[in-house]
């Protein structure tokens, strides 16, 4: 039966393709083993679990993990404040690996350019165990920062032990972390505008600025939606790594976030807690991303959006 699974032409096309697909195998097993195998273990948010019975051998306890976690003091803080981080993040962090990305555009020479491009995305491969550590020396109340600052004639400021400051640190470094990575995906979409429509407004009469507005900036459209779409499914994600390598009880009320929430519940063996609260995150990412995509696909006609 034509146009089937099994039919000749199908299989022919498996069998000209098949170095491709054992190719793709890893990546699946990967997935399949790594994200989708672990999803079974979701059924411990609807468990009094255990760990002598087991998932399988532990009571069902129903909606209780969910009326203990939105009933109690500390999810809603946690969930709070990692809303707050992550529209901040989003608010000032999405935007600057596009300013970064475009202003390397208009560098001409291509060993500046491509030294700028190594020293910035460099951070991203560097852990926070590591960044953390500098971070920490560097804000400290005698450390650098605040020495340069004195030096000037300004009070020391309590980066780490201020709510307030504690958080602008946290955004300004994980900016300076990621825009340089960020800039990468950008650049490589710039690479792919025709350079026919800059030689085009060239002949117009059109400068830099008018160039960049209306063709460059329009044809980064389609990588800034299906970017801004995925990093909203991370919402929920505040930056764990990041902040547990940095904060301290000092900045509690205003640096908790769902992930150190979590791991308080696992050391404390609460694991229908801690995945009750995980269930949640994902849902609330799930459902942000099939919004966004929804909305960007009707404000567009249809073109724009992840699928």
């Amino acid at each position: 039966m034509s146009g089937t699974l099994f039919d000749s032409d199908s299989w022919r096309l498996y069998r000209r393709h098949k170095g491709l697909l054992v190719l793709v195998l890893p990546g699946v097993l990967f997935f399949l083993l790594f994200n989708y195998l672990p999803m079974l273990g979701l059924v411990i948010a609807f468990k009094d679990f255990r760990l002598v019975d087991g998932v399988m051998g532990s009571a069902w306890s129903g909606l209780d993990n969910f009326r203990r976690l939105f009933g109690g003091a500390d999810f809603p803080l946690a969930l709070r404040n990692t809303v707050t981080i992550s529209l901040l993040r989003l608010c000032f962090g999405f935007f600057a690996p596009i300013a970064l990305a475009l202003m390397l555009n208009e560098v001409r020479l291509s060993w500046y350019k491509r030294t700028i491009q190594t020293v910035t995305y460099i951070p991203y491969f560097l852990s926070w165990v590591i960044l953390g550590g500098i971070f920490l020396i560097m804000f400290a109340q005698n450390g650098p920062v605040n020495q340069m600052a004195m030096m000037v004639g300004i009070e020391p400021i309590e980066f780490l032990t201020n709510d307030f400051w504690f958080i602008v640190v946290i955004i300004a470094t994980g900016i300076w972390q990621a825009a340089g990575y960020g800039a990468v995906i950008y650049l490589a979409a710039l690479s792919g505008i025709s350079p026919d429509l800059y030689e085009a407004a060239v002949v117009d009469g059109a400068g830099r600025w008018k160039q960049t507005w209306h063709i460059t900036i329009p044809g980064l459209i389609p990588t800034i939606v299906t970017l801004f779409i995925l990093n909203l499914g991370h919402v929920l994600n505040a930056g764990f790594d990041q902040i547990y390598n940095m904060y301290n009880p000092m900045v509690f009320d205003a640096a908790d976030i769902i992930d150190t929430y979590v791991l308080r519940r696992i050391v404390l063996m609460d694991f229908g807690l801690a995945t009750g609260a995980g269930l949640f995150k994902s849902v609330v990412g799930l459902m942000m991303v099939v919004l966004a995509n929804s909305l960007a696909r009707r404000v567009s006609g249809g073109e724009q959006g992840i699928w």
